[in-house]
Parts: C-alpha cells; structure tokens; sequence
C-alpha cells in the first residue's frame, strides 16, 4: 500500500493574501505533496492548510512552507481571535494510509530537528510525538499564548524540544507532532459571541474547570464572532470523531441554542473530513427519520443538509473529503473496457485474462441482476407490503455487485504475479529457492482471488432469495438469470482454485483452502435450485 501522509500545518496570517499564496506555492511545488484544503480566516487571522505525500515528502513540504513564514510572518505584528504562539503555530502529521503513528511520530521529529537548525527557530513536540506528558495537549503548551512566551522559555520546564531557547520575537515556537485526524468543526449561532461561548463551555470535556467539565468527551470549544458571516460560532476540535461524532456535537449545541432560544443557522468543516465522519452522521439521520438510503452518494447528500454544511461556502465532496481527495484511479483495464473489447481479450491469444476474470464477471453479472429487481419492485405502490424484503436486499446485492467488478481484473493481476515468480533467474540454488517461493506466493494470490470471488458470490443467496420470494413477478426471468449467473461465477472460480492449487506444497494451506471452496460451491448449486424452485412455484 502506498505510503500517505497528512500535514495540516496553521500559520499565523489569514489576512495578507499574497503570504498565504506564497506559503501555499511553497508547498505545492514540493515533490511529491498534494495540497488539498486552504483556509483562511480573516477574523481569527489564521490558515489552516492541508496536503499530503509519502514520508519522506510532508517533511520537504512543511519545511518549505516554514521557510515563508519565517521570511513573511512577524509575530510582533499579529493579533486574532484564535489563540496561537508562533507563526507556524502547529504542525502535525496524520497517518492516512500504509503509516503508523509511530512514523508520523519519526517524520514530525525530523521536520522539527531540520528546520530548526536551518531556520534558528524553536519547536515543542506535542499530542504522540510529546517526551513529556505534562506537554502533550497544545492548550497546555500553548498557556500565555504568544505573548507569554519571552518568559515562559526562561522556565526549565519549558525549554523547546528542539531550536534556541531563547526567545525568537518573529517567529515565537511551533508545535509539532503526529496525531490521529482532527475534525474542524463550526456551528453558526445567530446569537452573540459569549452566548456561543457559553454554549462550548457547557459541552467541550475541560467544561468550566476541574468542578465543571463539559459533556463530550475528545472535544475542545470556545466561541467567537465571524464578522465575514456575521454570525457566532461555536468552534471545535473534535479529537477522536468516533467517540464525539459531528451530528452529535452539531445535536447538542442545537440542543443549547434552544435553551437560550437561539438559532442554528448550519455548520462548516474547516479543512478536511474522513468519509466515515459523514457517513456515520448519515446513518443516524437516516435511523432517526426512519429512512431507506443506500448509495453513499446520497448518504453524503443527507449529511451536508442535516447538518447544514452548505450554510456559508458550498461544501464539495471531492473537495473535502480526504478518502476523495487522496484517491487514485483503479486500475482496471478489462472493467473498464467495452464489453466487447473485454470478450475479445479473452478470445485472444494468451492465457490472461481466462477463466477466473470471466467467472468474477459472470458472478458481478448475477448479483447485478438481482439488484435490478429489486431496485425495480422498491417503491412501486402495488408492491408496499414487500418494501421491507427489498429494503433488506438491495444495499447488500448493490454493494457486492461493486465488490465483485474489481476481482475481473484482480485474477489477470493474480496470474501475472505468479508468472513473474517464473521468469526469475534459476541459476544457483539461492536463486532456484527463492525463484521457488516467489511461485508459491503467486500461487497463494492467485487462489485468493477466485477466493474472494466465491467469498462475495456466497454472500448474494440469501438477499436473491428474498427478491426470488418477493420481488416483481415481470422481471422473474432476469431473477432467474441471475442466479444461474451467480452459481456459474462462483462454480467458475471455484475451478480456479483447483487449478491453482495443484502444485501448493503447503499442505495445511491447501487442506484448509479446499475445505472452504467445496462448501461455497455445494451451497451455490443448493441455493440456485432453490430459487428456481421458489420462481417455479409462483408460476413465474
């Protein structure tokens, strides 16, 4: 898996558009970053922005945009409503994909040891990255904000972790570090400023004080005025969304703003969001009103307008979601194909794509068609009494149908796998063994595929049934065709698997393997007649 990383660095300017430009071209120049979110805050005078790459490049990427803000930002000059201690205030690193905290934990170490040594600034580490636990929360490190610092440094307890200990009057010191994703989260109030303040106060986990804690946990508030939308917020950082989720913290200030017989006037994410974020939001809603959505699209749909994200800039999906921003094109050249240019693939003369691309084809053909059913039996007003069969079947037989496209070309990626493992060189013994167990790898992947094929096919018989049972008696014959595709799919690749696994040396793999491939494929046969059966039955 490719290595990603997410930077979300904070600088002490949200007002001077050409330092933001030039912090921001910085970054964007850096090989090997993507940038992803710029948002600037004229009220808070504060920009947080977001971008990705591997390791080794976040590092080159930050280190950049320090660089323009040491050259462009004097703190002696900087005042907002957003409490802040340097001109690059924070800068954390978040594992995305392929990376441990552990890494991100190495990777903000080294940005910090870099630029401090090239820029003659100071760096604390923070959150994951922190030596000391008295350090790791940024309110902490952060008491006495900028203008506290001259003499906080003076203090042993406080020396930087990296950088002069003395004081720098322009730069003032950065936090770095590595954490888990941070959602940025504001709820506008058509209130005032302390009633929003009072509203975060009754719901971030410090609440008033040690007396008074607030009622969600992994959440840090205040309030504050907007004057660009002249409207209060409360503001938040909700630390872990899987313990404070959005549409909770968005429920409960909507909860507080009634109390004071307030308004909400809609939210925003400033930077970026996970799609798990949303799409647990959408569940919610969806529970709470009683709803039938399936399609992420729409759920996404439904969670922008429950929570009003689009109340004061338009909230893009492709924008902000990061799984969105960060994802690459499939590779998929046979499902991506024509349909006839994937039969003349198999018509032509090689040995891929064959019998297990075709098989998974075959199998996402048969799912599909289930799906279609129902989808077409799923709001027709003679059909009401059996809506609950279709809302039970069409999410799962919709989902495997997309899990299923994938695996055409996965088999042809499989075999070229093993067949790289035979090319390899065979001229000592080292080479002969090593050649040897690339093979048998390549075997083992080529026989996990067609696995996972069957895997997904099995998992279709129960949702057909209920379409078989209940679902438009005028498209019984495409019910029909779809489950002999989906046996045929799963009898298809469950051939690959025999084929492949004929020369597996590892005995117990290969007992265990063929244990769980004979019973899918006896269950394909017994579940297939059992839809004929039930469409027989009706007449149909």
């Amino acid at each position: 898996m490719k290595k990603i990383v997410e930077c979300v660095p904070n600088f002490s300017e949200g007002r001077n558009e050409a330092i933001i430009a030039a912090i921001t071209k910085a970054i964007d120049m850096t090989d090997g970053c993507s940038l992803l979110d710029v948002d600037a805050g004229k009220s808070t005078n504060r920009t947080v922005v977001s971008f990705v790459g591997d390791p080794e490049s976040v590092v080159e990427g930050a280190l950049a945009a320090a660089r323009v803000a040491s050259e462009k930002i004097d703190m002696r000059n900087h005042s907002g409503g957003h409490p802040r201690f340097g001109a690059m205030d924070v800068c954390p690193f978040i594992p995305v994909a392929g990376v441990t905290m552990e890494e991100c934990v190495e990777v903000s170490k080294r940005f910090a040891k870099r630029a401090a040594d090239e820029l003659g600034v100071p760096f604390y580490l923070y959150e994951a990255a922190a030596e000391h636990d008295y350090r790791r929360k940024l309110p902490d490190l952060r008491q006495g904000e900028y203008e506290g610092l001259a003499v906080r440094l003076k203090d042993p307890q406080w020396q930087p972790d990296y950088g002069p200990a003395s004081f720098v009057p322009t730069w003032g010191i950065t936090a770095t570090g590595a954490r888990n994703f941070l959602v940025a989260f504001n709820v506008n109030i058509l209130g005032t400023p302390n009633q929003a303040h009072r509203i975060a106060l009754n719901l971030r986990e410090a609440g008033r004080s040690d007396e008074e804690p607030g009622r969600l946990a992994e959440v840090k508030g205040m309030g504050w005025f907007v004057k660009e939308y002249n409207m209060a917020q409360v503001t938040a950082n909700l630390l872990d969304y899987q313990t404070t989720p959005i549409h909770v913290f968005f429920e409960e200030v909507k909860r507080e703003a009634a109390a004071l017989n307030l308004a909400v006037a809609g939210s925003e994410i400033v930077g970026l969001i996970p799609l798990q974020s949303l799409l647990m939001a959408a569940d919610y809603y969806i529970e709470k009103e009683n709803l039938f959505i399936y399609q992420e699209d729409q759920k996404i749909r439904l969670a922008v307008e429950r929570l009003g994200l689009n109340s004061v800039a338009q909230f893009i999906p492709e924008e902000k979601i990061i799984e969105y921003r960060v994802a690459e094109k499939p590779v998929e050249p046979l499902a991506g194909s024509t349909l006839r240019g994937f039969i003349e693939e198999i018509a032509a003369r090689s040995s891929a794509p064959g019998g297990g691309s075709a098989s998974a084809a075959i199998a996402a053909i048969g799912a599909a068609l289930g799906s279609m059913v129902a989808k077409l039996t799923h709001g027709v007003r003679k059909f009401e009494e059996v809506q609950p069969h279709m809302q039970k079947a069409i999410p799962v037989l919709h989902e495997l149908t997309y899990q299923l496209i994938p695996m055409i070309d996965a088999d042809t990626s499989a075999f070229n796998d093993y067949m790289a493992g035979v090319r390899m060189p065979q001229s000592t013994e080292e080479e002969k063994q090593l050649r040897i167990d690339c093979m048998q790898a390549g075997l083992k992947t080529a026989i996990q595929v067609p696995l996972t094929t069957m895997r997904l096919g099995d998992r279709a018989w129960d949702s057909l049934i209920e379409v078989a049972k209940y679902g438009n008696p005028a498209s019984s014959s495409d019910t029909l065709v779809g489950a002999r595709a989906l046996e045929t799919g799963i009898w298809g690749a469950w051939q690959n698997v025999l084929i492949n696994m004929t020369d597996i040396q590892d005995t117990a793999y290969k007992e265990e393997i063929l244990g769980e491939a004979e019973k899918i494929a006896a269950r394909a046969a017994k579940k297939c007649e059992e839809v004929l059966l039930i469409l027989k039955s009706t007449g149909t």
